[in-house]
């Protein structure tokens, strides 16, 4: 079985790649409450799809480059994006 993670893409600026952030509950036992940390993850996008702050499901796959070893499997909820009616800019 492969691993598999479900994160958000903050960074979409270079082709075929994309940054994706994945959260973890880890608890400190040293104050005895849970923490919350991440760690990014650069993933293989073969079809430019994903955009900035889109939930995407990531599977580990052979090594695409020396930092890529994952690869989007699906989109699990794409980025809520609106347009300004009256300058027409669109913000995420």
């Amino acid at each position: 079985m492969r691993q598999n993670f479900i994160g958000m893409v903050v960074s979409a600026a270079t082709q075929k790649t994309v940054k994706v952030r994945v959260p973890k509950r880890v608890m400190n036992h040293h104050v005895q409450k849970e923490v919350l940390l991440h760690k990014n993850y650069l993933v293989h996008d073969e079809l430019d799809q994903c955009k900035l702050g889109d939930v995407v499901r990531i599977e580990h796959c052979r090594k695409v480059s020396k930092r890529k070893s994952f690869a989007v499997a699906e989109i699990v909820k794409p980025a809520r994006t609106w347009t300004d009616p009256e300058t027409g800019i669109v913000h995420l």
